[in-house]
């Protein structure tokens, strides 16, 4: 999730790990979701080649290595991510077609045109979302596809308060029809957009409950676990209050010459 106190990067990130490998998806997503997104594309076959940018602990590398025949790159920049991706990889069966890299989303060492599909749910953030769909282009093949998952406005106006709770979270909020206009500008054509219905950040936030009361007897007294976890809290009860203003969008989209 969003990053919603600045002090946040002056963190343990050993801390942030570990929190957030406790929890089955790192941010709010559903394999509906996934797999919703997933059906607007061709079927991805033996030899399909799909890098899954951000992937956390593997929720949606999982879904997608089980629905298509194609094999999954699944990048983030946490080693124990990776870990625990690979153990579900190996306990599935599916190793052998879903490889986890170390790797900075800014700065990805894969030679242009190597991917039939770039992925990625809730993490274009870390980029921003135009540099990230231009930066990731040169990774897809001709014709190829870039699917991610962005927060966006749901209404023209809206509330004081969670106006500016998401301009200092990520100033990149926009409507989608400007989502969908930096895409075609950046030589997209999107196929379609859909939104993570409630639902999904439902079921990222309860769990999180007893995630949060674990951690904190975990690191008692620690002033970085307790600022993290009230972080957490803070935005969960913002979204209580104000869901109907914003969410993540899916944004389907082809490569397209410029």
């Amino acid at each position: 999730m969003q990053d919603n106190n600045n002090s946040i990067h002056q963190f343990d990130y050993s801390l942030i790990c570990e929190y957030f490998a406790s929890l089955h998806r790192q941010g709010p997503g559903s394999d509906t979701a996934t797999l919703r997104a997933l059906s607007f594309l061709p079927v991805q076959a033996a030899g399909t080649q799909i890098i899954d940018i951000g992937c956390g602990t593997g929720a949606s590398t999982m879904v997608l290595a089980h629905a298509t025949n194609a094999h999954i790159t699944a990048v983030d920049l946490f080693e124990d991510f990776l870990t625990m991706l690979n153990h579900k990889a190996t306990a599935a069966g599916i190793d052998h077609r879903v490889t986890a890299q170390k790797a900075d989303m800014n700065e990805l060492p894969f030679a242009d045109e190597s991917f039939d599909v770039v992925w990625s749910e809730g993490a274009i953030y870390n980029v921003g979302f135009q540099r990230g769909i231009s930066l990731w282009r040169r990774l897809i093949k001709p014709d190829g596809y870039l699917v991610v998952s962005e927060a966006t406005w749901s209404t023209v106006t809206r509330p004081q308060e969670i106006q500016l709770f998401w301009e200092e979270a990520y100033p990149e909020i926009d409507l989608v029809s400007a989502k969908v206009k930096h895409l075609e500008e950046a030589g997209y054509q999107v196929i379609a957009t859909f939104q993570l219905p409630y639902s999904a950040w439902e079921d990222f936030y309860r769990p999180a409950q007893a995630a949060q009361q674990h951690f904190l007897e975990s690191h008692p007294e620690n002033a970085i676990a307790l600022e993290l976890v009230a972080n957490q809290r803070h935005e969960a009860e913002i979204f209580g209050k104000y869901h109907q203003y914003y969410g993540y969008t899916f944004f389907v989209a082809k490569k397209v010459g410029l």
